[in-house]
């Protein structure tokens, strides 16, 4: 596991086609690292080269963590490198040659003469599907997802809003997915109700499996090449999968040790406890390392044999087979509008302390601290925490959109924007969720051990040490309360605030114009 990988020049050189054999070039993109592609199936070395590029503008495009940059440049090169192996033709053009953008390089090659056609796999990103696409010749599928781009917009065509829900049933029946025959596993469609319970104190989850790679070479190149550092690389010991097999061992690890209590505890904020129970596969399915109905399969297979309960089972299935086929098909049904969306006309730059972790906010530091020693935090800190904050501090769409994509070692543009802009921050004004995901600093007391260690007082609403999240979450539904008052999930609100007495809500709203004025500070 600790083998150093090499810088891409000593491994992989080049190996241009020359002008004399010009063949079919397919460009592999960081994200399409699915070594079952058919592409693969046929082994021809005379008649096509896949090639792999460093290209300095995709690392640079968002402020990208430096473990995210390590993570995606060694698996392209391991993936590469096994393409090699089996006899294929690889070009790799590393961060060396300098390549600044992919378009340019792709036209550079068919007008030398090298690449006769250029055919790619289905891009992800909307933006790379608009860069590449008047200059490749022929665009396959990725063979990955469970739907079709047009899926989404297609089941929800004359809705105003996407419902979740009636997909997921959909995508249960169409696959037969925890069914007993046309019926739910269990009678039931979804276990929420067994899913949000607290850490019990002293609980210990088991140990977290990781890799020890060594990639300091790419991490070198990156600091020669003038990319800039965000975030820990842990480049001697690079704890991420960087191919199948490395991701299947963490898929196994998941089922065996982790799956039975992840239902319960998925929602869980620990002191101290950045991976908990959850599964540690987006990297590798985001990068199609792995596929997701072989995910989905080895999660029913074991509630079918006894080994984990449903409620986990069925939790953990609905992320996949449900919410990430989902927000995928919203994103493509509303792109390009729906990078520009901004519901609340929310302006506020993000506090420094996004990108330090420095803040007082205990719950906040530790989500920051370990997003930046990892690139990852589950997606209750994502949400409820960091995401939760962002929102009722009124920060822009567009930078909380960059914070994420940046800093999570899973975050593509697909799968980020829909969870950033619409689930958390609502900038899509209820497309993808019902309400805005806010709360106060009950439900993070609640659902965490957090509190007890922090500067702020969770259970004050409105003295000089009260908890941030209490006096913000009244004031955002108060300033905002002509575009949400009409929401029928949050008329119990409005009906709260209006029964205060008129000092508290004085005093609420001088407390969170306080920490609105002194944000950089909290």
């Amino acid at each position: 596991m600790g083998a150093r990988l090499g810088s891409g020049k000593v491994l992989f050189p080049a190996m241009f086609p020359t002008k004399k054999n010009r063949m079919i070039g397919r460009l592999i993109l960081g994200d399409q690292l699915n070594p079952l592609h058919s592409w693969f199936d046929t082994v021809e070395p005379d008649h096509v080269t896949y090639y792999f590029i460093e290209a300095k503008e995709e690392l640079e495009y968002a402020p990208h963590h430096r473990q995210k940059m390590v993570g995606f440049l060694a698996a392209m090169r391991r993936f590469a490198a096994q393409l090699r192996s089996h006899g294929h033709r690889v070009c790799y053009v590393d961060l060396s040659h300098t390549v600044q953008d992919l378009p340019s390089f792709l036209a550079k090659e068919k007008t030398e003469g090298r690449v006769r056609t250029w055919e790619i796999q289905e891009p992800d990103e909307y933006r790379i599907d608009q860069l590449l696409k008047s200059v490749v010749d022929k665009v396959v599928s990725s063979e990955h997802f469970l739907t079709e781009r047009s899926q989404v917009a297609k089941h929800f065509e004359g809705k105003k809003t996407y419902l979740m829900e009636s997909f997921y049933r959909q995508m249960r029946k169409s696959h037969g997915i925890l069914m007993d025959m046309d019926q739910p596993c269990g009678g039931q469609w979804n276990y929420d109700a067994d899913n949000r319970q607290s850490w019990p104190k002293g609980h210990q989850p088991p140990p977290t499996a990781f890799f020890s790679h060594d990639v300091r070479d790419i991490d070198e190149a990156l600091d020669a090449a003038g990319i800039p550092r965000w975030g820990e690389s842990q480049a001697e010991h690079f704890p991420w999968p960087l191919c199948r097999e490395e991701a299947l061992q963490i898929l196994e690890g998941f089922i065996a040790h982790r799956l039975a209590y992840f239902g319960p505890f998925q929602d869980a904020l620990v002191e101290h406890q950045p991976f908990l129970y959850h599964s540690l596969l987006s990297f590798a399915l985001n990068t199609k390392m792995l596929r997701p109905l072989e995910v989905i399969e080895s999660a029913e297979q074991a509630y079918r044999t006894g080994h984990v309960p449903l409620n986990s089972a069925e939790g953990f299935i609905r992320q996949i087979l449900g919410w990430r086929e989902f927000v995928r098909g919203i994103y493509w049904a509303e792109m390009p509008g729906y990078q520009n969306l901004n519901y609340f006309d929310h302006q506020r730059p993000m506090p420094s302390w996004f990108y330090t972790g420095k803040t007082k906010m205990r719950c906040v530091s530790q989500a920051i601290e370990q997003s930046l020693n990892h690139a990852y935090a589950h997606h209750i800190q994502r949400l409820m925490v960091t995401g939760n904050l962002s929102l009722l501090l009124g920060l822009h769409p567009d930078a909380v959109d960059q914070w994420y994509l940046g800093i999570y070692i899973d975050a593509i543009e697909w799968v980020e924007m829909p969870n950033t802009r619409g689930m958390s921050q609502y900038a899509d004004g209820g497309k993808l969720g019902s309400k805005p995901y806010v709360s106060s600093g009950a439900y993070l007391h609640k659902m965490s051990n957090h509190c007890g260690s922090c500067a702020y007082a969770v259970k004050d609403k409105t003295g000089p040490n009260a908890c941030p999240f209490n006096a913000l979450y009244w004031e955002f539904h108060h300033r905002h309360r002509p575009l949400l008052e009409k929401n029928p999930r949050i008329g119990m609100v409005y009906r709260t605030w209006d029964r205060m007495e008129g000092a508290h809500k004085n005093a609420l709203l001088e407390r969170a114009q306080w920490i609105h004025e002194h944000v950089e500070s909290l």
